[in-house]
């Protein structure tokens, strides 16, 4: 079957797939790599939240038929326009058996790797970036005790060592046990010590064409980030050449609280800081988060907000964030590649002197 062939798999097609095993996959979590070749580079989703109910129709209102939950992978039929009267985002996942509020499910692939045997060469010493291209990997904790707060919740919480698809990390070692199967030695450079193994087969190498820049001959280049549309656009001159829908800073907490401290700031400002992957934390211990192992980081405002990729979320065209302006991994990608400063593959990190990298401008429109 071909790529485009897979990609675009009947909702019948499903059906009879799931008769041979997927359905009892969006049964419980996912504990590894799909072994159907056929859903392999189809589009799945993945659950982010604790559980979501699944409907007969794209219609909060309609008959609940069940639940998915946390982690669970679901077959990705396609995105509809629903009803959700109290919510801004009126997408919903169209699944074999019934609809999903879109915002909760992740967009994920399959997408196995071939673990490499040897290390390239960097400045660092052997090592490499890779991307998680499954929709999670387990990982082993190298060097207990764990450090950074998300870990320590997950522990706490009884909860996986897991990263997710679209997650960046540095791989610096390579393992083969006695079972022949490959690991690699996963780091943070600016996390907080941390030291991971993950199945090789599920992070896939970065290669450096995927950081060269895109049109670098061009000087006049502006990113304009709407606040009232969600939306952001690139320009060359006065030529839009990219748009995504984002999410900016949410205005309010869950509690309805007015929350001035994380709208994203209004204004011009430069890109300072570029990189491959960080982690991204902050709040007060009662209203904090800690993301490892983000990716595409475009810092433009010195207290740490971002243009950067979004694993845990599908909101986008809503504010979600506590500052940050959250993009798709692909949106993300393609403005780090097209912004200035451009950034070597290694080490994957520029930071650039007054007056900064390319400008972005925040405003309501």
């Amino acid at each position: 079957m071909n790529r485009k062939n897979r990609e675009n798999l009947s909702r019948r097609d499903f059906i009879q797939l799931s008769a041979v095993g997927f359905g009892a996959l969006s049964l419980r979590a996912y504990d590894g790599i799909l072994k159907l070749d056929q859903l392999s580079n189809s589009k799945l989703g993945r659950i982010t939240v604790g559980k979501v109910d699944l409907k007969s129709r794209p219609d909060i209102d309609s008959t609940t038929v069940g639940a998915r939950y946390q982690d669970e992978v679901i077959p990705w039929l396609r995105e509809v326009v629903g009803k959700n009267p109290f919510r801004s985002n009126q997408r919903w996942i169209e699944i074999p058996d019934g609809y999903l509020w879109a915002p909760q499910v992740q967009p994920v692939n399959n997408i196995p790797s071939q673990p490499l045997e040897v290390l390239p060469s960097s400045s660092l010493g052997p090592g490499m970036w890779v991307e998680v291209s499954v929709p999670s990997v387990d990982l082993i904790l190298d060097n207990p005790p764990a450090r950074a707060p998300w870990l320590l919740n997950r522990i706490n919480s009884g909860l996986p060592t897991r990263w997710y698809y679209s997650q960046i990390a540095w791989v610096d070692m390579i393992k083969t046990d006695s079972d022949g199967q490959t690991w690699y030695r996963l780091t943070e450079r600016f996390g907080y010590g941390d030291i991971f193994w993950g199945k090789a087969e599920s992070l896939r190498p970065l290669s450096p064409d995927e950081l060269s820049p895109i049109s670098p001959e061009i000087e006049n280049k502006r990113i304009l980030v709407d606040i009232t549309r969600q939306t952001l656009s690139c320009f060359e001159d006065d030529r839009e050449v990219y748009f995504a829908r984002v999410s900016t800073g949410a205005l309010y907490n869950i509690n309805g609280a007015r929350v001035d401290s994380w709208s994203t700031p209004f204004g011009k400002h430069r890109i300072w800081r570029k990189a491959v992957s960080l982690p991204l934390a902050g709040g007060s211990a009662a209203a904090g988060w800690d993301l490892p192992a983000v990716g595409w980081i475009s810092l433009f405002v010195g207290s740490g907000v971002a243009i950067h990729s979004t694993y845990w979320h599908n909101n986008y065209g809503v504010p979600t964030s506590r500052g940050c302006v959250n993009a798709r991994p692909e949106d993300s990608q393609w403005i780090f590649r097209w912004t200035m400063p451009s950034v070597p593959y290694d080490p994957g990190d520029m930071t650039v002197s007054m007056p900064g990298g390319t400008l972005i401008e925040v405003i309501e429109s």
